[in-house]
């Protein structure tokens, strides 16, 4: 394994990770929304993280599998990968003061 498919590996890793505990969370919220009114708030946020990063953990899949198994698609895939990247990088910096 080279150092792309390393670096790939380290976003899979970490966006997978990032997912599956948004997704418990979300599980949680369900669970418990109906005595908490600020948790029924907070859930369309909620969801919107665990779906930015379970598709960047799809995105991420996609070009691990892609660049291991030499696949034609890796570099598209790669593309993908990177532009999910910064896109999660983009929704969450913060606004600038005004």
């Amino acid at each position: 394994m080279g150092p792309l498919g390393f670096l790939t590996g380290v976003v899979l890793g970490s966006a997978a990770s990032i997912a599956l505990v948004l997704a418990m969370v979300v599980v949680i919220f369900a669970l418990t929304a109906s005595g908490e009114p600020a948790l029924g708030r907070e859930s369309p946020a909620l969801l919107a993280a665990a779906g930015i990063f379970g598709l960047l953990t799809v995105a991420a899949a996609l070009a691990f599998i892609g660049l291991q198994r030499g696949r034609p698609w890796r570099w598209l895939a790669q593309g993908g990968m990177w532009l999910a990247l910064v896109l999660v990088g983009i929704y969450y910096w913060p606004a600038t003061a005004s």
